[in-house]
């Protein structure tokens, strides 16, 4: 067999899709064509979804019908619920995000039902009740009840209702949206081709998102955000960035590849597998950013952010990512910092479903291959003969 080995299957193409296109070189990103600029500033996360699965933005008709439906299928089964009130407290959020998916699909009518009308419920229905999960695992966790969903708020304010139990100012709202708009797909990132690696199988929806939450959780993936938070929150005030931020990359200097590569000793929010310049989503969450933390009297941590960046960019040719500013907004919407990795996937369960759906839509079996590096063809030596 003819090797063409990439570690990590780095720039292998394994799929076409219509559904999103990044450029790395030039720091691109598009929804269905859309560029992701456009998106943040003028559409918001039901529009997205739509796109996402139709193809199409939709009109003003169809628009108000399927944001309807959405807001109408938020609550989640009680049953889930009271599960969820069972789960070990110090379970991680997404931990308990993940089973509780896979407890929905017991009770979702169109479980087994993998044709294309029931792909489309089955996505309104997980897209729905992904925030509703998060937000109930907050409150229970605090000893709290949960919120119930209130369908004549947008499904990001809603999110922030269930969470706090109060609904959001205008820009809170209009910032969360920003972000589940700028986090609802990246073409076949890790968990993006797990889940497209299940449904080829011709699994069930449900568990190729549970697959995928298993793989966001992974700190190469959707975990780093949290990393930058704890980070930014142990430099401290501004005036202890640079020294701090210099001190790590020197560390790193002296550090072979394999212990480079180790998340714990990278720098959270920075490099990319594809980017080779700024990420084109950060820019919109700095501005975001900025904006919180000076209205929640949070100026200095954003200022922190802001050295560290400076000094990367001087220091390293490492691009900044999405996780960098928004763990800046997170923390400004009093969202605990292990809840940011959830958040990611109560935007990114639109691009799964899409992803899935696609899949499905011209499906074979995803089966790479491995190079055997092992050893040569050796005879078997019968147990009594060994030594």
């Amino acid at each position: 067999m003819a090797v063409d080995f990439r570690a990590g299957l780095e720039d292998v193409v394994a799929a076409n899709s219509a559904i999103c296109d990044v450029d790395g070189r030039a720091g691109r990103l598009r929804y269905r064509g859309y560029d992701i600029a456009d998106l943040a500033e003028h559409s918001s996360y039901e529009e997205v979804a739509y796109l996402l699965w139709n193809g199409d933005l939709p009109g003003k008709a169809t628009f108000a019908e399927f944001a309807r439906s959405l807001a109408g299928q938020r609550a989640a089964p009680p049953a889930v619920l009271a599960a969820m009130e069972r789960y070990p407290r110090a379970a991680h959020p997404l931990e308990a995000l993940r089973s509780a998916v896979s407890l929905l699909a017991m009770y979702d009518p169109d479980v087994a039902d993998n044709l294309p009308d029931a792909n489309l419920r089955k996505s309104r229905r997980l897209t729905a009740q992904m925030g509703t999960l998060v937000a109930a695992w907050r409150r229970i966790r605090e000893g709290k009840p949960a919120v119930s969903p209130d369908p004549a708020l947008s499904h990001a304010a809603d999110f922030l209702y269930m969470m706090t139990g109060a609904p959001p100012d205008p820009l809170a709202a209009e910032a969360m949206d920003a972000v589940l708009v700028l986090h609802a797909e990246h073409e076949l990132n890790a968990s993006t081709f797990v889940a497209r690696v299940a449904v080829a199988t011709v699994s069930d929806m449900h568990s190729a998102v549970v697959a995928a939450l298993g793989t966001l959780k992974g700190p190469r993936h959707g975990g780093a955000n949290e990393d930058v938070l704890i980070m930014l929150e142990a430099i401290g005030p501004p005036e202890q960035a640079e020294p701090y931020i210099r001190a790590r990359l020197a560390t790193r200097a002296h550090m072979s590849h394999a212990e480079r590569a180790d998340p714990r000793n990278r720098i959270p929010g920075w490099g990319h597998r594809v980017y080779k310049v700024d990420d084109p989503r950060a820019a919109r969450l700095r501005a975001i950013g900025r904006r919180l933390a000076e209205r929640a009297g949070l100026l200095p941590l954003f200022e922190t952010a802001e050295i560290v960046y400076r000094v990367m960019k001087a220091e390293t040719d490492l691009p900044v990512n999405v996780d960098y500013y928004s763990a800046v907004i997170y923390r400004a919407l009093g969202i605990p910092s292990d809840f940011c990795t959830s958040i990611f996937a109560v935007a990114r369960v639109a691009g799964w479903c899409a992803h899935i759906m696609e899949q499905y839509g011209d499906n074979r079996l995803i089966r790479p291959r491995a190079h055997y590096i092992g050893t040569a063809p050796r005879p078997f030596v019968p147990l009594e003969a060994r030594l």
